[in-house]
């Protein structure tokens, strides 16, 4: 596989998996708690605001890149297994 075609699967599966948390923020069944991560994590990844800053070589990205999948990670512990599902399902077929 090429390059340019891994990095095509990879836009793609990012852009998928913004698509299904999505779903699953705007899903009734969805815990506040829940909610209140990935509203977290959104609002830290656009945030100018960093623990870190970013013009710091290296380390600067790098919390970024702990920080924001922890909080989804932390989200998704708190959803129902039925909403996940759910959500993927919609995705699917949309």
């Amino acid at each position: 596989m090429k390059l340019s075609e891994q990095a095509k699967n990879l836009v793609k599966n990012f852009s998928d998996e913004v698509e299904f948390y999505k779903l699953v923020y705007r899903h009734p069944g969805t815990p506040r708690v829940s909610k209140l991560f990935l509203g977290a994590a959104i609002a830290y990844a656009v945030s100018p605001i960093d623990l870190i800053p970013d013009f710091i070589p290296v380390i600067g990205y790098l919390d970024d890149l702990v920080i924001v999948p922890l909080l989804i990670w932390m989200a998704v512990r708190f959803i129902p297994e039925r909403v996940i599902i759910e959500c993927r399902n919609t995705k699917q077929q949309i």
